[in-house]
C-alpha cells in the first residue's frame, strides 16, 4: 500500500520554499502577469467578437488561442499562489491529477494551434488571391477541432499512466505545479517505457506541428524574397513577425523540457521555464499579436464608441 499513500493524502508542491525570499516577489510578479493575461486575452475575445472587420481566420484562430491561455494560466497559477502566500504548500491528489491533465492537453493544444495559424499566414502570404476560398470558415472550425482533440487525446493517454506509477509514499514534488516530468521523477520503478511513449507522443504533439510550422515559413519567406518592392516585403513580414515570436518564446522552452530523460532534467531549470511559459508567454502573447496591429487598434476605438463612424 505505501505505493498508493499519496492516493489518499494528496502531494506537497516544493515549488520555491527553498528560497523563502523569493516567495514575496514571485507572488507580486506571478500575481500581476495572471491578471494582465486574463485582461489581455479577454480583450482580444471580445474584439474579435463584437468587430465585423476581424471575423477572419487569423482573429478567429487568435481568438482561440487567447482562450487556450486563460484556461492554461487558470489550471495551475492560483495553486501557485496559494501556495506562494503562506505555509501550506499541499495539493490533494484530484487536484494533482485535474492539474496535470489540463496542463498536459493544453499545452498540446498550443503546439498544434501554432501550426495551424503557421498555415493560415502561408495561405494569405503565398496563395493570398485565393486565401478566403482556401481558408474557408468551415476549415477553420475543422483545423480548430484538431488542435484541441489532439491535445486532450494526448493527455488523456500520458497523465492516467504518469500518476499510476508507484512513488513508494513520496509525496513531495519538486516542482510549483503536478507536471509530468517532476512526477515521473518521483517514481520509484524504472520508467524506461514510459518515456519512451511520452517521447513517441511529443514526435506528434511536439515536432510533427513544428516541422509543419518550419514547412510553412520555409515558403512564406521564398515568397516575401520573390516580392520586388520593399514596402510589399515589408507587409508580408509584418504579418508573420507576431506569430513567428510567439512559437520561438513558446517551443522553445517546450523542447528543451519535454525532449529529454526526466533524468537529465534539472528541476531549479525546469522551475523557472515553466513559469515562463505559464506566466510570462500567455501574458505577451495578446501584446505580440496586437501592438503594432491597426485592426485591432480600430477596433478598440470602435468598441470604445470613438471610431463608430469610420466602421
Amino acid at each position: 500500500m505505501a505505493g498508493n499513500t499519496s492516493s489518499f493524502e494528496g502531494f506537497i508542491l516544493v515549488g520555491f520554499s527553498d528560497r523563502p525570499h523569493l516567495e514575496l516577489i514571485l507572488f507580486v510578479v506571478v500575481l500581476t502577469f495572471y491578471l494582465l493575461t486574463l485582461l489581455g486575452n479577454m480583450t482580444v475575445i471580445l474584439l474579435s467578437a463584437l468587430d465585423s472587420r476581424l471575423h477572419t481566420p487569423m482573429y478567429f484562430f487568435l481568438a482561440n488561442l487567447s482562450f487556450l491561455d486563460m484556461c492554461f494560466t487558470t489550471g495551475s497559477i492560483p495553486q501557485l499562489l496559494y501556495n506562494l502566500w503562506g505555509p501550506d504548500k499541499t495539493i490533494s491528489y484530484l487536484g494533482c491529477a485535474v492539474q496535470l491533465y489540463f496542463v498536459l492537453a493544453l499545452g498540446g493544444v498550443e503546439c498544434v494551434l501554432l501550426a495551424v495559424m503557421a498555415y493560415d499566414r502561408y495561405a494569405a502570404v503565398c496563395r493570398p488571391l485565393r486565401y478566403t476560398e482556401v481558408m474557408h470558415p468551415r476549415l477553420c472550425g475543422q483545423l480548430a477541432s484538431v488542435a484541441w482533440l489532439s491535445g486532450f487525446g494526448n493527455s488523456l493517454i500520458m497523465a492516467p499512466q504518469t500518476l499510476m506509477l508507484p512513488r513508494c509514499g513520496h509525496r513531495r514534488v519538486d516542482h510549483f505545479l503536478c507536471e509530468m516530468p517532476a512526477l515521473i521523477g518521483m517514481a520509484c520503478v524504472d520508467t524506461v517505457s514510459l518515456e519512451a511513449l511520452a517521447f513517441a507522443l511529443a514526435i506528434f504533439i511536439i515536432l510533427a506541428p513544428l516541422l509543419l510550422i518550419l514547412l510553412s515559413y520555409g515558403h512564406i519567406a521564398r515568397a516575401v524574397f520573390g516580392i520586388k518592392s520593399a514596402a510589399g516585403r515589408r507587409k508580408a513580414f509584418s504579418t508573420c513577425s507576431s506569430h513567428l515570436l510567439v512559437v520561438s518564446l513558446f517551443y522553445g522552452t517546450i523542447i528543451y523540457m519535454y525532449l529529454q530523460p526526466a533524468t537529465a532534467y534539472s528541476q531549479d531549470q525546469g522551475k523557472f521555464l515553466t513559469l515562463f511559459y505559464t506566466i510570462v508567454t500567455p501574458g505577451v502573447n495578446p501584446l505580440i499579436y496586437t501592438l503594432r496591429n491597426k485592426e485591432v487598434k480600430g477596433a478598440v476605438r470602435k468598441v470604445l464608441g470613438k471610431g463608430g463612424a469610420e466602421g
